[in-house]
Order: C-alpha cells, then structure tokens, then sequence
C-alpha cells in the first residue's frame, strides 16, 4: 500500500522549509511496502553543524503551523547536529551533515523504493554548488 497522500503533502511541507534555507539533495522515498512502520523516509542535506539544526527547527515550524499542529513523536541528534531525525509516525525526516550522510548512504537503502515528487519550486543540490564556486574561480581569472 502506497504512502498516504495526507503524509505526501507533510513532507512536501517539510521538503519546502528545508529548502528554503538552502538544504541541499533533498529527496524522499515511499517505504510503506517495504517497512511497514512509516510510510515516507525524508533526507536533507546541510554543510555544517548550525545549518542542520536550523534546517530542522524551520520544518518543525512549518508542519507545526502548517499542518494542523502537527509535531513529531520523537527527536534526535539535536546535540550533536550532525544528523537529526524527527519521527512524525507516519514519515521521518533525517537533516544531515553532508559528510554523515555521505559516509551513511541512507538513499541506497530505499534505491528500490519509489521517490515521491517534492515539488520544490528551487531545489538546492550540493553539485549544483560546486559547479558555481567553480564557474566564479573561472571568472575570477578574468579580472586579473
């Protein structure tokens, strides 16, 4: 069975915040045939420590306000904030450091399962980063 689509709009709420204070690869993965506890599986991605937990802070914020009151059930890793993860029941959402979610590679566990459209109207990509600060050391040489 197929991810709710009242979970699917949640997330698309969260997928919004995050990216809204430039998160980066955000996607999600419907994992209800595959685990049966959840039905969405979220991951964001941030390049330091303050950004993932202001990531986390605002989607909070925003499925609060948004979402009827809706909080999570649980929540980890705020003190370290290398990876945090908010349990709403029926999605969790995992903000991490890029470096944690590179050595973890959460995305390969849920490869076979179906990615859910975000529908992010800018979605921020760590390739698409690197590719300006090298487009502005190119530029950069011009002016010498």
């Amino acid at each position: 069975m197929p991810a709710l689509q009242d979970s699917i709009n949640a997330v698309r709420v969260a997928a919004e915040a995050a990216d809204r204070l430039k998160a980066t690869d955000i996607v999600a993965f419907d994992v209800a045939d595959l685990l049966g506890i959840t039905d969405i599986m979220m991951i964001a991605g941030a390049s330091n420590e303050r950004q993932v937990l202001a990531v986390a802070e605002e989607i909070e914020k925003d499925l609060y306000l948004k979402c009827d009151g809706r909080q999570p059930r649980s929540r980890e890793g705020l003190t370290e904030g290398q990876w945090v993860l908010l349990d709403y029941g029926d999605f969790v959402i995992h903000v991490m450091h890029d470096e944690a979610r590179e050595f973890y590679g959460l995305e390969r566990l849920w490869k076979d399962c179906e990615s859910i459209d975000l529908q992010l109207e800018h979605p921020e990509t760590a390739a698409h980063h690197e590719d300006d600060s090298r487009i502005d050391a190119y530029a950069s040489l011009g002016d010498e």
